[in-house]
């Protein structure tokens, strides 16, 4: 696939290496020749300097014969004019805009042919609160990922000791539980992958992937370590976007107080949130943390716009007694530094946002991509279609599919009932089919497997 991404910010640099790596034809716009020479140097790719609106920018990076077009520069402007352009005089087939400002977003008329020609809109925010609101919802998951409109979840848990499968084999767990049905997808132990079997005894400290029907998850989780209470006092630090849309997504359900360091935005917070209480301040503040009792808060979430302030506030709130920290990181080489002790959960907005990209990347019918483990491994809703005869997976059994290398099917969802996958489950057309892969570089052949053959039109 021919692909021009606009913009080699955090995003855009993050899509590249993503997609450069799957036999892919890339080619990134940027105006910094710096951000352009690193990636160039790194992957095997085509880099452009220049403004991504601009139609001559656009006609050298190849948008007459692109097959795709995404614009994920820090300007909503640019992106969606860039959309216009490719539209306009190239007829590119596919555009994707990255919008953050909400003012647009607010009207849903605003993009299709006849106005803003941008087919796919991707909101960076709204994917990063969806994203932690999960998190909040499963204490104690490390990632958690929704399948088939909610019906399905595929949540990450770190096992510990006090766990009742801890010690024991995996096909225990129908043993604790004779009416549950679940699946482990994948197991990574010192950060290597395992592929599971019922043989496989499970270690404290292990990275335990295991796909359910929603309402399973909190007992599974129980299995896999001391089940934590529900979160109920929340702080958030960071008043923009992410920060104002996480309190007026918890403020119905959770006591929520928000940090802002401006005092005009903290008022206007507080003039736009009806039940969170916003306070002017530093969330570094020792003295402010102690006046509003950080030590009786669950949940401490730092997402303001500067990594090293997320970071040194939950350091510091976990050291005066928060139960649980959460932080955001935009810069990827913190990422695998700060799991542990001090730092519960990090959140990576680069990896939300091109999970919401990929499902419109990938080739077949793809209902959903869900990027997991840093971009290291990939999970995919799939939509089979065709008959025995034009579908390579219509008509099998899970048993007989020759999946690639690391791939396993976990469920399947049909006619909004769950099945947890098994060897002789045939799967049938219009099934939704979900597969975790831990090895990336098989996806071409995991799309494959649900391209249906031409006859079939």
């Amino acid at each position: 696939m021919k692909i021009i991404i606009l913009g080699a910010g955090q995003v855009g640099a993050t899509l590249a290496i993503n997609l450069a790596g799957e036999d892919n034809d890339i080619t990134v716009v940027d105006i910094d020749h710096k951000k352009l020479r690193s990636l160039q140097d790194h992957l095997d790719l085509r880099t452009i300097i220049g403004y991504g609106s601009h139609p001559e920018i656009l006609e050298q990076a190849g948008a007459e014969d692109a097959d795709m077009l995404i614009a994920v520069t820090n300007s909503d402007e640019i992106n969606m004019i860039a959309c216009q352009v490719a539209y306009s005089i190239f007829k590119t087939p596919t555009k994707i805009a990255r919008i953050r400002n909400s003012a647009y977003l607010k009207y849903d008329k605003l993009f299709d042919a006849k106005n803003l020609p941008v087919d796919y809109v991707i909101s960076p925010e709204l994917s990063v609160v969806k994203y932690i609101k999960r998190l909040i919802e499963n204490p104690g998951a490390l990632q958690v990922v929704d399948f088939a409109d909610g019906l399905v979840q595929l949540v990450a848990v770190r096992a510990y000791y006090g766990g009742l499968l801890v010690g024991n084999a995996l096909s225990a767990l129908k043993d604790h539980m004779p009416n549950i049905e679940t699946r482990v997808a994948a197991v990574f132990r010192k950060g290597k992958a395992i592929l599971p079997t019922g043989d496989t005894v499970i270690e404290a400290d292990d990275e335990i992937f295991f796909i359910a029907a929603s309402h399973h998850i909190r007992q599974i989780t129980g299995e896999l370590q001391k089940l934590e209470n529900p979160y109920r006092r929340i702080m958030i630090v960071g008043g923009g976007n992410i920060g104002k849309g996480l309190a007026r997504a918890l403020e119905e359900n959770f006591e929520v107080k928000l940090i802002e360091t401006q005092s005009k935005r903290a008022l206007s917070i507080s003039d736009e949130l009806e039940n969170t209480i916003v306070l002017h301040g530093d969330g570094s503040n020792k003295e402010l943390l102690v006046d509003e009792n950080i030590d009786l808060m669950d949940l401490f979430i730092a997402v303001t716009n500067k990594d090293e302030a997320n970071i040194m506030s939950a350091l510091l709130a976990k050291k005066m007694g928060v139960r649980k920290t959460m932080v955001l990181i935009n810069n990827s080489a913190y990422t695998d530094l700060l799991h542990g002790e001090s730092i519960d959960i990090v959140v990576s907005p680069q990896h939300t946002t091109t999970s919401s990209l990929l499902r419109h990347i990938r080739r077949g019918d793809v209902a959903n991509v869900h990027s997991l483990r840093r971009g290291a491994a990939e999970a995919i809703e799939a939509v089979a279609h065709g008959t025995e005869d034009t579908s390579k997976v219509v008509g099998k059994a899970i048993g007989e599919i020759e999946l690639p290398p690391g791939t396993t099917i976990a469920a399947i969802v049909r006619e909004n009932k769950v099945i947890i996958a098994h060897h002789n489950i045939v799967i049938q057309t219009d099934d939704h089919v979900i597969l975790f892969m831990i090895d990336k570089k098989y996806v071409k052949d995991v799309e494959q497997l649900f391209q249906v053959d031409l006859s079939f039109f």
